[in-house]
This record gives structure tokens, C-alpha cells and sequence, in this order.
């Protein structure tokens, strides 16, 4: 497939994995890409810069494709010295970066200077026009759907997706909700160049995380996610587990975030993660999940999407016009 997104990055298909915290490793992002997508690590999956130049250098070698990194800005409490992180970037070589959170424009101008290409996440239109201006070479745009943090807005993908297409002249990417060749459809015929993925990749036989928390995503429908954080402006869409549900139920109390923090703590994710105890913390999954119905390889993933986007828009859509 031709589209600009894959024009600009060197890429086979218009297909991101994105960056997704614990899951945005070495071995996942070289699958994808190796698939013909790109593969996306997370920097701040890596504890130290050190660490994430090990990380690269491990994915360098399981791939010659295009690969990316993920640098997410300002939603952590620790403080973190992005500096290094981006000092590790560029000497890697790697040239593309994911940038989420805040806007990267303290960063441009080294990433320009080392030639790397800026896909910026974006939930409106608003700060995908902003984004454009300081100069990102490519907005993906996050619809209600998406996992993690949907922003405040609740706008759709149905009416995001063309909104950001109208609104911009860089390459668009849409972002939530997409599983499968219909949502890659979709988003072509929505004016976007391509697609992001991430509760979709999670439920691959490369993703790092337990195979336990795969089969719930397999096992999900269209119900199965729930908003939390929404008082405290820092929606967050995550699978619905008994986590969840108390947390909730904290909010509508009026309940603070000192009172939700230890449910919600990394450390009680990151024993969901690596034990597959679906219940044990907070799990970010999106909607799409309602779409996935196994757990095949990042390769499978990317054909099938690809041969069924193709069958889609050559085959039933032309033929209602023949």
C-alpha cells in the first residue's frame, strides 16, 4: 500500500504499533516492523537513557526496517530528565519519534537537526493545528475510543479522523477504535494517511505482557472498558475490573486522587501485567478490543488487516458504484 504516511517514513503498510508503556519493547516494535508497519518503543518503559540506548541497539538488531521511539512528556510524577532520553535517541540514529503528553516544541530543533521525523499524538483538533505549525511532519489524532488518556472532548473518531484530515496538510493517522481491515478502510476513506494501533498489537504472541491479559482482551466486548480519572481532568480509558469499578465509585463519592493512588499504583499494574491477574490493577485497554478474536503474530496482524482493507475498498465498496 501507497499512502503519504508510508511515503514519508520508509514503511510497506500505513500501520503504527504506538508507543505503549511496558508493552513498547524491543521485540514488539522489530515484529511490526519487520511486518511491514512501524514499530514503536516506549523510552519511558526504560527506567534509565542508558537503558532505552540498550533497548534501541537490541531492536536495531532484530530489524533493518524503520522503527520509532516514543516520548511521552509531562504525565508522570517523577521527574525525568528528557534531555537524556533525547540525547539517546539521536546518537542511536533512529529517525522517527513518537511524541505524546505535552507539546514537543522544546524539542524540535534537535530533532530537526539530527533529521528525525515528529508524529505527534494529538486529541483535537485544536492542538493538532498547533502542532503543525511548529513544524511535526505527522498528527496522530486519538478518538474517544483510543486507550489510555482520550482527553476531555468525547469526539469520535467517526467525526475526529475527517475534522484533523480538513484541518491539516501534513499526513493524519487515526488512532482508536481500530482492529481490523475495516478500520483501515475507514480511515482512508476518512482522509487519513494510516492507522495507529494499540489493544490490537497488545493481543500478539510478541507483545511482553502475560498471555493471561491477552485472553481477556480476546474475551472483550464493546462494554468491557471503563473512564476513570474524569474528576480529576486525566481521563484515562482502561479495561473494566473490579479496579476500575472502585475507583469509579471514589470519583462519584468526591473522593481525591490520594485516595485512588494506591489501587491505581504502577506496581500494582505491573503485577497485572506480568502475572495475567486481570484484577490485580489498572490495565489500559481501548474499544477495539470488542474486534479482537485471537492472538496471532504481529506479521499475521498486518496481512490480514492489509487483505482485508483491500478486499473492503476494491471489492464491496466499488461494486455498490459499478
Amino acid at each position: 500500500m501507497k499512502t503519504r504516511l508510508t511515503e514519508l517514513l520508509g514503511i510497506e503498510v500505513p500501520i503504527i504499533c504506538g508507543g505503549m508503556m511496558r508493552v513498547g519493547t524491543a521485540d514488539l516494535a522489530a515484529a511490526v516492523s519487520n511486518a511491514g508497519g512501524l514499530g514503536v518503543m516506549t523510552a519511558l518503559t526504560c527506567k534509565t537513557a542508558a537503558d532505552l540506548s540498550a533497548e534501541i541497539a537490541r531492536c536495531q538488531a532484530l530489524t533493518t526496517k524503520p522503527i520509532a521511539v516514543n516520548l511521552t512528556v509531562g504525565v508522570v510524577a517523577t521527574p525525568i530528565d528528557y534531555g537524556e532520553y533525547i540525547r539517546a535517541i539521536i546518537e542511536s540514529g533512529v529517525k522517527i519519534v513518537e511524541t505524546a503528553g505535552r507539546s514537543p516544541e522544546p524539542f524540535m530543533e534537535a530533532f530537526k537537526a539530527a533529521g528525525i521525523k515528529v508524529i505527534h499524538k494529538c486529541v483535537a483538533v485544536r492542538h493538532a493545528r498547533s502542532a503543525e505549525k511548529i513544524g511535526v511532519d505527522v498528527v496522530s489524532i486519538d478518538g474517544f475510543e483510543c486507550a489510555g488518556h482520550p482527553g476531555e472532548q468525547d469526539i469520535g473518531g467517526l467525526v475526529l479522523f475527517p475534522a484533523a484530515a480538513d484541518a491539516l496538510t501534513i499526513p493524519v493517522v487515526a488512532s482508536g477504535g481500530i482492529a481490523d481491515g475495516r478500520g483501515l478502510a475507514a480511515a482512508l476513506v476518512l482522509g487519513c494517511d494510516g492507522v495507529n494501533m494499540g489493544t490490537r498489537f497488545m493481543a500478539t504472541k510478541e507483545a511482553p505482557i502475560h498471555q493471561g491479559i491477552k485472553d481477556k482482551i480476546v474475551e472483550m466486548d464493546e462494554t468491557q472498558t471503563q473512564l476513570i480519572f474524569r474528576s480529576y481532568r486525566n481521563t484515562a480509558r482502561v479495561y473494566r475490573n473490579s479496579i476500575s469499578e472502585k475507583v469509579a465509585a471514589i470519583e462519584a463519592a468526591g473522593g481525591g486522587f490520594d485516595e485512588v493512588h494506591d489501587y491505581v499504583s504502577g506496581a500494582n499494574q505491573e503485577k497485572a501485567w506480568t502475572t495475567g491477574d486481570i484484577e490485580a490493577g489498572m490495565v489500559t485497554a481501548g474499544l477495539s478490543g470488542a474486534f479482537v478474536h485471537d492472538v496471532p503474530t504481529c506479521q499475521e496482524v498486518i496481512d490480514r488487516i492489509v487483505a482485508d482493507a483491500r478486499a473492503i475498498i476494491t471489492g464491496r465498496v466499488a461494486a455498490m458504484f459499478a
